[in-house]
C-alpha cells in the first residue's frame, strides 16, 4: 500500500512508515485508518486519500483547483463542471482519482473521478470534468473512530 501511494504522490507518503494502519471493509469502499484517522479509502480498486487525508497530508499531485463560485456546489456533493476549473495537474488522465481544492486557501473540498484529462479541464468551457465521490461534510467526512 505504501509503495503505491509513494508512486502517486512521492516521498510525502514516507511519513506513514511508523504509523498504525487499519483497514475497514465497508459496503461501497474500504477505509484505511492511520493511527485511528480515516485518511485513505479504496474504491474501484484504487487507493486514494479521503478529503480529510488530503487536508492533513497536504498533497501536491492530482490537484484540481476550482473557482470561488463552485465552492458551495462542490461542498454539497455536486460534480465539477469544466467552466469552474481554474487549474489542474497536467498529469491527470481520464479515470484518475483527483483532489478538488478551492482557489483562495487551496483547501480540499472533494475527491472525484476525472472525466477528462487535466489540460482538458482547463481548456474546455463546457461539460462535466469530475464526478464527485466524497466531499466535505458527507458521511465519510463525519466518521469518527
Amino acid at each position: 500500500m505504501l509503495k503505491y501511494l509513494v508512486s502517486i504522490f512521492g516521498e510525502t507518503m514516507a511519513g506513514l512508515e511508523n504509523k498504525v494502519l487499519e483497514k475497514i471493509i465497508m459496503e461501497d469502499y474500504s477505509l484505511i485508518l492511520v493511527d485511528g484517522k480515516p485518511l485513505f479509502f479504496e474504491i474501484e480498486g484504487q487507493l486514494f486519500p479521503t478529503v480529510r487525508g488530503a487536508l492533513e497530508i497536504e498533497l501536491k499531485k492530482r490537484i484540481v483547483t476550482v473557482d470561488k463560485g463552485a465552492i458551495s456546489f462542490v461542498s454539497d456533493g455536486a460534480d465539477i463542471m469544466a467552466p469552474g476549473v481554474m487549474e489542474a495537474d497536467s498529469e491527470i488522465e481520464e479515470g484518475d482519482l483527483v483532489i478538488v481544492v478551492e482557489e483562495v486557501h487551496r483547501k480540499p473540498l472533494a475527491i472525484g473521478k476525472a472525466l477528462m484529462t487535466g489540460p482538458q479541464m482547463v481548456e474546455i468551457n463546457s461539460g462535466k470534468a469530475i464526478k464527485s465521490i466524497t466531499h466535505v461534510g458527507d458521511k465519510l467526512w463525519s466518521m469518527e473512530f
